[in-house]
Parts: structure tokens; sequence; C-alpha cells
């Protein structure tokens, strides 16, 4: 029969552990014991056990002193106390160090198996949460922000200074630099990771749909509200709710943020009960919050309550010293996803990439990658493999434009070219984005981020 685990018995006394080990034994688990505290605390170092049944009154090294080396070289070392009645005392003093429970002598068998079973279930559970929690920060730890460039330093040092506290914090940063991302690791830093984190998609939901999301509703408060629902800053309890583009929520939304901000209380809409949450917020926003209150379309007052501590994420063509650091990144997460063998890019491409100005950012820098990895047939990923729209290596800005129907080869990446060459295909296109972005070799949306930095008025095809 399998072991169903290891378990270790410090006990003084001959017959105990004797009991014990023949209990203990014939359940299935494995058993080593120990006379001694001394005893124990060597056969810990050698061999780490799955549980620890441990004597409170030992001569020599006593269960408490035991208990706190253990838990000082594995805090997550599961211990059960042996105890007699009059140590009683000092058994609920060791659960308040870390011990998980406690059995008194004499002990019932039945008794001290069912404790036995419940510890190691407990561990498995604990076990399992580790293993989840190192899977997120995988995730969204600190690892998967790439840069060293210095504004990334900065970067880095703020979001460690901040994850430990329970302030507000502001991510100001334009589409694709990765500002969920940041959120993610802060929230997976903070002592809040064990509980959820909570995204909100601020400008995709009307303004009482939105309302509904994030307070909830009782049962009858609209019409379609056939039950009661808990709303996000309920499901964020404990947790953290991560305002994704802050500045689309309405005047009217912003004020009730605003009184939950201040009040860490609210009321389900049509409800009359009070709720109260202890949430972290953390609020995103590509666009410049001190001019939409001069436009009177933000609160002054929630700006200021946001903007507890403020990390600026730079744009991807203001740290280029980062590219072959992400493209490496991305060529790895790529490769296994679609079981290729990419190992990197020529020198030239990664050239190119460093002189692109990224109107997409990150976002757009990973999609391109994804793309090269996909459809690359070499382990080494060539200019070849670009869209014409990256190639860059030489300035031909006043070169003839390409006829309708004619396959692009652009050879220049300059702004002026970029907008001379879009405005021609989007004329050929009729304006129909989607058809020129297939031309041109780009996705839709990073044809319409190109032509909001150059300023292209589609109106005009």
């Amino acid at each position: 029969m399998s072991s169903q685990g290891l378990i270790l018995i410090v006990d003084d006394e001959p017959v105990i552990r004797d009991v014990l080990s023949q209990l203990l034994t014939s359940e299935g688990y494995e058993v080593e014991a120990a006379a001694s505290g001394e005893e124990g605390l060597q056969k810990f170092g050698l061999r780490t056990p799955d549980l620890i049944l441990l004597d409170l009154l030992m001569p020599g090294q006593d269960g408490i002193e035991v208990l706190k080396a253990v838990k000082k070289i594995q805090p997550q070392a599961l211990v059960i106390i042996i105890t007699a009645y009059a140590s009683v005392e000092s058994a609920i003093e060791a659960m308040k160090m870390g011990a998980y429970d406690y059995v008194q002598k004499p002990f019932k068998h039945e008794e001290l198996l069912l404790t036995v079973r419940r510890a190691l279930e407990h561990k498995v559970l604990q076990d399992e949460n580790v293993r989840l929690r190192d899977a997120l920060d995988r995730k969204y730890g600190f690892a998967n922000i790439i840069g060293r460039s210095p504004v990334m330093e900065q970067v880095f040092e703020l979001i460690r200074a901040a994850a430990p506290t329970r302030s507000t914090i502001l991510i100001e940063g334009e589409s694709g630099t990765g500002k969920e991302l940041v959120a993610r690791a802060i929230h997976q830093s903070s002592n809040r990771a064990h509980a959820p984190f909570v995204v909100v998609n601020s400008g995709s939901l009307p303004p009482d749909l939105l309302e509904s999301h994030l307070f909830g509703h009782v049962k009858g408060a609209f019409t379609g509200a056939v039950s009661e629902k808990q709303g996000l800053f309920e499901a964020a309890d404990k947790g953290t709710i991560f305002f994704d583009e802050i500045s689309s929520i309405s005047l009217e939304t912003q004020a009730k943020l605003l009184r939950v901000m201040q009040d860490k209380e609210f009321m389900r809409l049509g409800g009359t009960k009070t709720i109260c949450v202890d949430v972290r917020i953390i609020a995103a926003t590509n666009t410049d919050l001190e001019d939409l209150i001069r436009q009177k379309s933000f609160r002054k007052d929630l700006y200021y309550r946001l903007n507890v501590i403020k990390i600026g994420l730079p744009a991807l063509r203001e740290r280029p010293e980062d590219i072959p650091l992400l493209v490496k990144h991305f060529l790895a997460l790529y490769s296994r996803e679609n079981g290729k063998e990419v190992e990197g890019m020529t020198p030239d491409v990664l050239e190119i990439l460093e002189r692109f100005p990224w109107p997409g950012n990150v976002r757009e820098l990973e999609n391109l990658v994804e793309r090269a990895v996909v459809f690359a047939k070499t382990k080494v990923i060539g200019r070849d493999s670009l869209p014409a729209v990256y190639l860059a290596p030489g300035d031909l800005a006043a070169s003839p434009l390409p006829e309708e129907g004619e396959s692009l080869n652009l050879r220049d990446q300059t702004l002026a070219y970029q907008r001379r060459l879009i405005e021609t295909v989007l004329q050929q296109a009729k304006g129909v984005q989607k058809l020129a972005a297939a031309r041109l070799g780009v996705k839709p949306t990073t044809l319409n981020e190109m032509i909001k930095r150059l300023g292209i008025d589609v109106s005009e095809f």
C-alpha cells in the first residue's frame, strides 16, 4: 500500500511513540519517531514530513521551542500538539504560534485519526493555494513586466513601494503600454494577493448597467431585475478592483464611486441595506484627467482621491532599448504556445523594430511577434516575415506611392512617409479601414492607432 504521507512523531514517552506509530502505520501513513525535541529537529532537517505530532512537555527542548524552530525553518509546516489536560492553555498558546490543532492525552484513536486526516486535507489545499499563487506570480508578477531602461526602473521602484500599502493608485499611459499588467503585479505583490482582482471595463457599459455591475441590485430594482445580484465591489471585498479607462465613467457614476471611496460602503440599486467593503482601488487612464476636469467631464474631487500614488507608463518609443528584451520574451512565449522552435530575429529586424514608432505600444509589438512566430519557416525570423508597414531601412519619403492593386513593399518608416502611404491606401479603400489594414499588412486596431497618432482625418476618404 502506498504511503498517504510522512508523519514525524516527537514524544519522549516510548509507549506513546509505539502506540502512535502502530496506529498511523496501520492507516497507511509512513512514520518516523524521535524521543526528544533535539532529535525531532534533526530528523526534520534531514527529511521534511507532511505532518508533525509534537509532545508539549519534554525534557531539554520542549514542544514550544521545537515549534518555534520548525516554523522558523518552514513557516507552512503542519504541527499537531499532543498535550496533557493540565497543559491545555499552553497548547492553545502553541496554536497562536502556528500549530494546526491539539489533542489531549489520553487520546481516543478515532479522534486522533480524524484530526490527522483533517490536517493533511488542509495541507493539500494549502499546497494547491501555493501552486496557484506561484502560477499567478509567473503570469502577472514582475517577471512579465519587461524592461531595463531607466524609465522602467523608475516604474518598478514605484510598484515595489506602492504594492504593500492600502493607497489608491492611478496608472497613466497610452493604450497598449501594459496598465492592467502593472495593476495585477501590484495586486500580486500586496497582502491582498489571496483575495480577488476584479476588472471593471469602464467604457464598455452604459451608466445604468455599469452601476448595476458595480453595486449590484435587489430584485425588482428595474425591469429585468428578476433576482438579487451581487456587484463587483462585493466580489472584490478584501481584494483589488481595477477600473480600466476610468475617464469614460459618467459624472453621475463618478459621484457614487467617490462616496464608496470615502465611506467604504454603498447600497445596491433599489436597496436600503448598507454594505461595507474593504477594497483597494487601482484606476487606469490613457487620457489626461486634468484636461477632462477643465472640460468639466471629470470630477476634481474624484481625481484627487484617485491620484494618491501616480504611476506613469512610458510609451514603447520612449524606451527602444527594451525592445530586444520584449522580443525575446514574446518569442519564447509564442514558440511554446504554437509548438515552434523560433530562436530569435536577425540583427537588421531588431534594428527596424527599435526604430519603429509603435503607436500600439507593447501590445502591438506582442501581436507582431506572435504573427511572426506563427508564420515562421525558419528558427530565426528575417525581414521577409515582417509586414511591409514595419520595414524601415532608409528614407524614401519622396518615393512614388504604390498604384492601386500593387502589392506593398515599404522601404521606409519615417512618419511623413507613413502618413502619405496610409492616406493613399485609405483613398484606394474608399475609407474602409479594414480593407486598408489588410493591404498594409497590419491589424485594423493598429491602423486605427496610427491614424489617430498621425492626425489623419478619415472623413476625407
